[in-house]
């Protein structure tokens, strides 16, 4: 469903666009500021498509609540050619976690789960380590877990669940003594999604189905199941010495909580704005996810609980970059702005964040115009 903008009145398409294929650019224009707004936008998105030698790129822009942009462009399947359209969905990566950690701060909420008990009182499979680790320090990139190896990001063994995929990581040694320092670890985020499943004593699939993607109506948020692969799905590329490949199969069974979600960019910025204006959290939940978390010596980080801080066209930002197999994204809220911006392409690139950047200068530059 794409709501209101269902009613658009300006379609915007550029020379360059036909080159690569092109979905009708959505939007409705209200007034003349607005329309450059949607030019520049719309231009952005072009030149970043065309200069990264992107497959396919969706982005949508909320702001105040209301979607005022929303384009995809370029080719979800290159062969045979199959245009992305606004409801494409893309491999959403590291986003992933920021999704899971919605249904974490719900758990928490009801009093289900205590982020500061050790994992093994809900995951007892877990092998003690020499340091105790807690929930709070997993989803935090606090408790020392390793990251994923090279060998690691293209798994081909399929796991029936959360549980399950402990094993790809579980006997590994700690990288340092948790809370010392951030290290980042997606499977910090695999091991709270299995505390998550045995503290609801729900499947960690449909925990999150139920506590985040039907409240929210996010109809095109789900994961990815190698069994039943989606007829939306955009194909992942790899772009390897110049050439634009198809890599590796792989099965995302492994990563569900830290990365195994599919989504479009219009999902996710509803579900940045249903975040920020605590539509499904409380506020006070929200700001234990949005409160950027301490090393034990006392220093702060620049993650929170499944949420990442960056500066986004010079202003603060929280959200998530995400990438992962023949996929790169991001989903960045502007709080004072009450600004909400989400991209997704189908292929690994580095110019992500100034893409990012430049549709939020875009947009702040012409409403301050106006």
């Amino acid at each position: 469903m794409r709501g209101p903008i269902v009613t658009a009145v300006l379609t915007i398409t550029l020379t360059i666009m036909s080159l690569w294929g092109t979905s009708p650019v959505v939007a409705q224009a209200t007034n003349e500021a607005q329309s450059r707004s949607f030019g520049c936008h719309a231009n952005a998105a072009s030149r970043f498509l065309e200069t990264d030698e992107l497959p396919a790129l969706s982005v949508a822009v909320m702001d105040s609540g209301r979607l005022v942009w929303s384009q995809a462009i370029g080719n979800a399947v290159r062969s045979p050619q199959t245009e992305a359209r606004p409801d494409t969905l893309f491999r959403t990566g590291s986003i992933s976690k920021a999704l899971t950690s919605v249904a974490l701060g719900i758990l928490v909420e009801r009093g289900d789960l205590d982020l500061d008990a050790p994992v093994q009182q809900y995951v007892p499979e877990f092998p003690v380590k020499r340091w105790p680790i807690t929930t709070r320090l997993a989803a935090g990139h606090l408790s020392g877990l390793p990251h994923y190896e090279d060998r690691d990001f293209v798994n081909t063994r399929h796991y029936p669940s959360v549980i399950h995929a402990l094993d790809k990581f579980k006997e590994r040694p700690l990288k340092l003594e948790p809370g010392l320092e951030h290290h980042y670890s997606s499977y910090g985020w695999n091991l709270v999604g299995a505390v998550m499943q045995r503290a609801s004593g729900r499947d960690f699939l449909t925990l999150m189905k139920q506590l985040v993607f039907d409240p929210l109506g996010l109809e095109n948020t789900r994961p990815e199941l190698p069994e039943s692969p989606h007829p939306r799905q955009a194909q992942p590329y790899a772009q390897i010495s110049g050439l634009t490949i198809k890599p590796p199969t792989i099965d995302n069974s492994d990563a569900w909580p830290s990365a195994g979600f599919l989504s479009t960019a219009e999902d996710l910025v509803r579900f940045g704005d249903a975040v920020m204006q605590a539509k499904i959290l409380d506020e006070t939940t929200r700001d234990l996810l949005w409160t950027r978390q301490r090393t034990s010596t006392g220093d702060e980080t620049n993650y929170g609980l499944g949420w990442e801080f960056a500066t986004k066209g010079g202003l603060d930002a929280i959200g998530h970059g995400g990438s992962h197999v023949g996929a790169t994204a991001g989903l960045w809220i502007l709080p004072a702005q009450r600004l909400v911006v989400a991209g997704l392409t189908n292929t690994n690139t580095p110019g992500f964040a100034p893409f990012i950047d430049q549709l939020i200068e875009c947009h702040l530059t012409i409403e301050s115009s106006r």
